[in-house]
């Protein structure tokens, strides 16, 4: 069987469409629509079904990527590489939200950077993370969400616990927690707010888990990043819920006060995700292991 069809169809499975396909390979739509179809003429078998937004694998599809997947990568791996692997110098393209990526993976990668490993990183959306996986962009995506089908593989990396805080001025007006246990949640609900959306996701998820119940507050400040929020809040713009890890040293510094300390406080779950059979590829896997004894300490 010819490498060059299989390394076609790896690709058009990992990007679910042709035209991605072709852009990642540097060939036109017309070229990896033929060579798909000589690879199904050779099998005897549909590798992919056609749909609105690209194409879906079939059984056999899926079947044939998960056995010719690794082995492809691991041929581009010694290409690339050449004879003398000291000289190589490989890049990992990481992807991930800002500030978790920032303040976490990062700096728990910059031992392997000092050993020879370059860094790409991109931040976006789960959904964002996903499709660029599957179009080839990213090596390694950090996301709270688990990818559906057998495309994506992830791994948990581990919890965040998420911290309901306010300045020390919103504290003292509201009695501090010992009050705010007795009067429970009625007496946040005419505080000002500071969040990453309009949806106040991160609100709603402790308001479910810890009050059972949903916000009726409404955003005074909406900032995409965690650390603005952060900064919001320590100036007296409000009350927000940020991860522990984010918001430790202002908590250590009185800089921002925990309203609750919930017996059983809210949790994110983070995982590590890659193509199936990326991991085939040393320094894919190299980092995605020293993320996860990194994470024990997180």
């Amino acid at each position: 069987m010819d490498l060059a069809l299989l390394r076609t169809f790896v690709a058009v499975h990992r990007a679910g469409s042709f035209t991605r396909a072709a852009g990642l390979l540097g060939l036109s739509q017309p070229a990896v629509t033929g060579q798909i179809r000589t690879l199904e003429r050779q099998l005897g078998r549909p590798l992919f079904l056609r749909t609105a937004r690209g194409v879906v694998p079939t059984t056999v599809g899926d079947e044939l990527a998960h056995k010719a997947a690794p082995h492809l990568d691991a041929l581009v791996e010694i290409t690339e590489a050449g004879l003398d692997d000291r000289s190589a110098l490989r890049t990992l393209h990481l992807a991930g939200p800002p500030e978790f990526t920032a303040l976490r993976a990062l700096p728990a990668l910059t031992t392997l950077v000092t050993q020879g490993l370059a860094v790409r990183c991109a931040f976006g959306s789960a959904e964002e993370l996903f499709e660029g996986l599957g179009a080839g962009h990213h090596d390694l995506a950090i996301t709270t969400a688990r990818p559906r089908g057998r495309l994506l593989a992830a791994t948990p990396l581990c919890d965040e616990e998420h911290v309901l805080v306010a300045s020390p001025r919103w504290a003292a007006r509201l009695g501090g927690p010992a009050v705010l246990q007795v009067k429970g949640v009625r007496a946040l609900e005419a505080l000002p707010v500071v969040e990453v959306h309009e949806s106040l996701p991160l609100v709603t998820r402790y308001w479910s888990a810890v009050f059972d119940t949903r916000p009726v507050t409404a955003g005074t400040i909406i900032a995409p990043d965690l650390r603005a929020v952060l900064a919001c809040v320590a100036q007296g713009a409000g009350l927000g819920v940020l991860p522990r890890y984010l918001c430790m040293d202002a908590l250590d510094a009185g800089e921002v006060v925990a309203l609750l300390n919930p017996p059983v406080p809210p949790l994110r779950t983070y995982f590590l995700v890659v193509r199936t059979g990326a991991l085939a590829l040393p320094h894919i896997a190299r980092a995605h292991e020293w993320l996860l004894r990194a994470a024990v300490d997180w």
